[in-house]
C-alpha cells in the first residue's frame, strides 16, 4: 500500500530544490514522517485562524520585522500549536538567506524549517504535493480494485470464507481472526495471533447481539473487531490486527464483511437441508436397510458399525466438531432424532466417541458392534446405555449389559410393584424390630440352603426356619415353589435396601 504522502515525500522532489535547514536528528522523531494534509503560503503575521492541523506554511517573511526575536519566537509558537507541521521560507524575495532568529525559534520549538530557493515559486510546492495526494489516493483506488478481485478469485476456492479471509490477512499485511457464533476462533492467518483478552471482547460483542464494531487494545496491537451478519443473529466475528482504517480499506473489509455473512448465511441454509435429509436416511436406517443411505450419500462408515446417541444442551458442538475434522478423518454419519443425535461410525474408530465427549462436555450411549442389518438394535441398545449413563462421557452397552437382566426392568413402575409387594413385610419388621426381610434375602442368596444362610446371619438355622415361614405368612406366598422364591427375589433386587 502508498504511503501518505508526508514532509519527506516533499523533500524528496529533486525538482523543487528543498532543504532542511539544520539537522534532523534535533528534530522531535518522526517529525518528517507525518502525513502532510496540504501545503498553505501566508505572510500575515498571525495566520493560524486561516490554517489547519497538518499543513506546511510558505513564507517570504515580510511580516517579521528586524531584529524582533521575541516577535518571531511568538510567531513560531502560535504554528506549534496549531498543528503546523512545517515551515518553509522563500529566500532572495524580501530577505537575502533565512533570519538567525527564526531558524533558532523553529529550532526550539521542534518545528522542521525548509529553505525554499528563489527559482521554486511556492505555487509550485504545493502543486507538487497536490500531485502526491492525487498519485496516493489513485494508488489506494487500484489496490482496493486490485484487493476485491483478489478477494472473488479467493472466495471462489474450496472453503471459499477462509480462503477469502486469508487472502485479506495477505493484503493488508496483518493478521486477521474469524471467531464463530459461539466465540471460538475457528479461523486465522498467520497462526496463534489471537489472544485471552481479544476472545472475550469478541464473546462480548456476540453476547451483546447488535450489529457494531469496536477496536481493543490486546498487548500491544490495536484490533479492529467487526460482527458478522444481523442484529439478532450474529454469525461471528471478524478482527483485524489494525486499529485504524483508511476508507479504501474499510470498502475492502465492509465487502468482507458482507460475503463472511452471505456464506455463512448459505452454509447453514445448506446445513439445514442436510440435517434434514440425514433425518430422513436415519428412518431407512432404522428399518435394517442401508441401501437408500449408500445411494444417496455414495458410502458409508464400513461395517461392523458402532451407533452412539449423544443428549445434552450441546448436541450442535458435537456436530461442529466432526465438521472441524480434516478431509482424511474417519467417516461417520449423523443424524438428529428425538432421542439425541445419533452417529454411526466404524468400530475401529469408535475410541473418538470418548474424545467427542471430552471435547464438548455431552452424555454418549454406545451399542455394540453390529452389522448394517442390525442397525435398529444397535440403536436401541446405545439409548438403553444412554439412560444408565450418568455424568457427561460415554456408557457403553457392552458395560451396562453385564450388569443383570433384573437391572434392565428396574423401571419406576416395577419399582412401585416390587415395594407395594414388601410393604406389610417392611412394616411387620418396623413395628416390631425384626429382620424378616433382611433374612429372606440371605436365605435367598445362598440358595434357599438353611445352614449357611443362618452361619452367614448369626443365628441358628431354626430361628431361620422360623423367620421364612412367618415371612411367608404375611406376604402370602408358597415360598416353597420357585416361582415364588424367584418373584420375591426380583422385587427384593427391584425395590433395594429400605
Amino acid at each position: 500500500m502508498e504511503q501518505q504522502p508526508t514532509l519527506r515525500t516533499l523533500l524528496g522532489r529533486r525538482d523543487l530544490h528543498l532543504r532542511l535547514v539544520g539537522d534532523e536528528a534535533a528534530l522531535p522523531p518522526g517529525s518528517l514522517d507525518r502525513p502532510l494534509r496540504w501545503v498553505h503560503n501566508s505572510d500575515l503575521t498571525d495566520p493560524t485562524p486561516f490554517l489547519a492541523e497538518d499543513i506546511a506554511l510558505l513564507t517570504t517573511g515580510t511580516q517579521f520585522g528586524d531584529d524582533d526575536e521575541a516577535g518571531v519566537g511568538a510567531y513560531v509558537h502560535r504554528l506549534v500549536d496549531r498543528g503546523v507541521v512545517a515551515l518553509g521560507f522563500g529566500t532572495e524575495v524580501h530577505r537575502s538567506g533565512i533570519p538567525a532568529g527564526l531558524a533558532a525559534a523553529c529550532a526550539a520549538w521542534g518545528l522542521p524549517l525548509l529553505e525554499v530557493p528563489y527559482g521554486t515559486p511556492f505555487i509550485a510546492v504545493a502543486r507538487a504535493h497536490a500531485e502526491a495526494i492525487a498519485a496516493q489516493a489513485y494508488a489506494r483506488r487500484t489496490w482496493a480494485l486490485e484487493t476485491q478481485r483478489a478477494l472473488s478469485v479467493a472466495a471462489l476456492r474450496p472453503h471459499g470464507l477462509e480462503s477469502t479471509l486469508t487472502e485479506l490477512s495477505r493484503r493488508l499485511g496483518c493478521w486477521v481472526g474469524m471467531y464463530d457464533a459461539a466465540g471460538q476462533l475457528v479461523h486465522e492467518h498467520p497462526a496463534d495471533g489471537s489472544s485471552p483478552a481479544l476472545d472475550e471482547a469478541a464473546a462480548d460483542l456476540l453476547v451483546r447481539g447488535g450489529s457494531a464494531n469496536r477496536v481493543v487494545q490486546a498487548g500491544e496491537a490495536a484490533h479492529t473487531l467487526l460482527t458478522v451478519g444481523r442484529a439478532g443473529h450474529l454469525r461471528g466475528v471478524v478482527a483485524i490486527a489494525s486499529g485504524t482504517l483508511d476508507p479504501e480499506t474499510r470498502g475492502v473489509v465492509t465487502s468482507v464483511i458482507a460475503m463472511a455473512g452471505l456464506s455463512l448465511e448459505q452454509s447453514q441454509q445448506l446445513e439445514r437441508s442436510r440435517r434434514r435429509l440425514h433425518r430422513q436416511l436415519l428412518a431407512s436406517l432404522l428399518a435394517d436397510d442401508p441401501t437408500l443411505a449408500r445411494r444417496v450419500l455414495g458410502a458409508l462408515p464400513p461395517a461392523p458399525i458402532v451407533v452412539a446417541v449423544a443428549a445434552g444442551q450441546r448436541q450442535s458442538a458435537v456436530v461442529e466438531w466432526w465438521e472441524r475434522q480434516p478431509a482424511d478423518a474417519p467417516a461417520a454419519f449423523l443424524a438428529e432424532s428425538e432421542e439425541g443425535l445419533v452417529m454411526c461410525l466404524a468400530v475401529g474408530d469408535a475410541g473418538l466417541l470418548d474424545e467427542v465427549a471430552a471435547r464438548t462436555g455431552v452424555r454418549i450411549g454406545a451399542s455394540a458392534p453390529e452389522e448394517y442389518t442390525g442397525f435398529s438394535r444397535a440403536h436401541a441398545q446405545a439409548l438403553t446405555a444412554l439412560r444408565r449413563s450418568g455424568d457427561a462421557g460415554v456408557a457403553r452397552y457392552a458395560d451396562t449389559a453385564e450388569t443383570s437382566v433384573l437391572a434392565a426392568f428396574a423401571t419406576d413402575e416395577a419399582r412401585l410393584i416390587a415395594e407395594s409387594l414388601l410393604a406389610p413385610l417392611r412394616q411387620h419388621d418396623a413395628q416390631e424390630g425384626a429382620e424378616l426381610e433382611r433374612s429372606l434375602r440371605v436365605w435367598l442368596e445362598h440358595d434357599t440352603r438353611l445352614e449357611p444362610a443362618a452361619a452367614a446371619l448369626g443365628v441358628h438355622r431354626h430361628t431361620l426356619r422360623t423367620r421364612i415361614g412367618q415371612a411367608a405368612m404375611i406376604l402370602d406366598a408358597d415360598l416353597t415353589s420357585f416361582p415364588a422364591r424367584a418373584e420375591l427375589w426380583a422385587a427384593l433386587r427391584t425395590a433395594g435396601d429400605q
